[in-house]
């Protein structure tokens, strides 16, 4: 298998894992350590409303991630709509939008992201993601 065959077969097996919702199955396809890093304002990192905006470095961290996620979320409402996958060796971009609802004020949001990812080994080594962070944001601070 190529490593261009490889890389999409983690990025599709990781879009699978994350439909089903569970953080220790997705935090699986991650290296030990991990190079991630979230596009917001860097001061707002850990300071934010946004739980889970703070850049990550371990496996245990990528399934506290979607765990956080889970928890801030009503998972019938998600949705995402691909736009497109590119892959080139052993890096990746995933294009597209997300869908949320927000448990604690009820408010859905959209969100455009990219996803860049790379891959050694069959493992995750690096993502970093953009996405409408004020989307988000906002979401957090309108009231129900």
């Amino acid at each position: 298998m190529t490593q261009q065959m490889s890389t999409r077969a983690v990025v599709d097996d990781l879009l699978q894992r994350i439909a089903t919702g569970d953080p220790a199955k997705i935090a699986e396809l991650y290296a030990d350590q991990v190079d991630w890093k979230l596009g917001w304002p860097e001061g707002e990192h850990g300071t934010t409303a946004v739980p889970w905006i703070r850049h990550r470095s371990t496996r245990a961290h990528v399934e506290d991630h979607y765990r956080t996620l889970g928890d801030y979320h009503v998972p019938s409402k998600a949705n995402v709509d691909i736009a497109a996958i590119l892959v080139d060796g052993s890096d990746a971009a995933i294009i597209g939008e997300l869908g949320q609802t927000l448990q604690t004020t009820g408010v859905p949001y959209r969100a455009a992201f990219a996803l860049y990812l790379r891959v050694s080994d069959g493992l995750i080594t690096k993502q970093h993601i953009l996405e409408d962070s004020l989307a988000v944001k906002r979401a957090f601070e309108t009231a129900p």
